[in-house]
């Protein structure tokens, strides 16, 4: 089903509290996770900052907004493009409605994973890229756009956001994915709580010093060590990333973690038939150029 993108206020806050209400009430939905199982196709995808194409095409590639048998479709990242230069103002509110409208239209397919930039923007976290506050930018777009009534789109931002599940498990015959923004850095792991994807998500989860979701969006640096202990606490045999640039779209960490990018001009997506999980050395083959040639 499409939809054309609220302008008011009011609209917007609307269509951003539906998308919250859809991510907390899909039948998917287990504690802070969404869980999928085999048959069926997914499209995971990577960092998306803010570009319109790119998630057109990801859209297009699970079947949404179109004809054709839908699958389901991971997005992350959505705010924040990377070309805001000193002095420019961030719309991308509308890709947060815009994704949110599609959680609502198709609950149990759209999965909007939790990512740094989303948690940050709702807590006022300071992020400055280029010269750039981001969080700032983005709250100017919304002064910029609904004047006097920003501060309904930004508290309907924030119920978006803190209702994103932190990880999509897809449950295959060969073993499990999980599909993620990040991982927790090694630095953090004797003080992450590795039983937050069994358990609802609490306040302190979110908190910037020792918060186990706070960790897992914001984290770098895993390694071959700290995957495989991972691997064995959650019973997972292949991460999907995002978080870190990769130029040409996706890129291997040893042994069993795929990093995408979908935000570029390289970007990529990758489809999963989930009765037939591919290993990660397999992953290469099977990514899709958004833009080929």
């Amino acid at each position: 089903m499409t939809h054309t993108l609220p302008t008011t206020a009011r609209g917007v806050a609307d269509a951003l509290r539906a998308g919250a209400q859809a991510n907390r009430a899909a039948a998917c939905r287990h504690g802070s996770i969404d869980i999928i199982r085999a048959p069926g196709r997914l499209i995971a995808t990577g960092d998306l900052h803010d570009n319109p194409a790119n998630l057109d095409a990801v859209v297009r590639a699970a079947g949404l907004d179109g004809p054709g048998t839908p699958c389901h479709l991971t997005l992350h990242e959505l705010i924040h493009p990377p070309t805001l230069r000193p002095g420019d103002v961030d719309r991308s509110w509308r890709a947060l409605a815009r994704v949110a409208m599609l959680k609502a239209d198709h609950p149990e397919l759209v999965h909007v994973l939790l990512a740094n930039h989303e948690l940050a923007q709702a807590q006022g976290t300071l992020i400055q890229k280029n010269g750039v506050r981001l969080v700032d930018a983005f709250n100017a777009g919304l002064h910029a756009d609904f004047g006097d009534q920003a501060s309904l789109v930004r508290d309907a931002v924030f119920a978006f956001v803190m209702s994103m599940p932190l990880a999509l498990r897809c449950e295959c015959p060969q073993g499990d994915i999980l599909c993620a923004h990040s991982l927790p850095g090694p630095a953090i792991m004797g003080r992450f709580d590795a039983t937050i994807l069994n358990r609802d998500l609490r306040p302190a989860d979110y908190e910037g010093r020792g918060g186990s979701a706070y960790a897992m969006v914001w984290g770098r640096g895993y390694d071959a060590d700290q995957l495989e202990d991972l691997t064995e606490r959650w019973g997972v045999n292949l991460f999907i990333l995002g978080h870190e640039h990769t130029p040409r779209g996706y890129a291997l960490v040893e042994p069993n973690a795929l990093v995408l990018n979908t935000d570029h001009d390289r970007g990529v997506y990758l489809p999963i038939d989930l009765s037939n999980k591919p290993r990660l050395h397999d992953c290469p083959a099977l990514v899709v150029p958004i833009h080929p040639g």
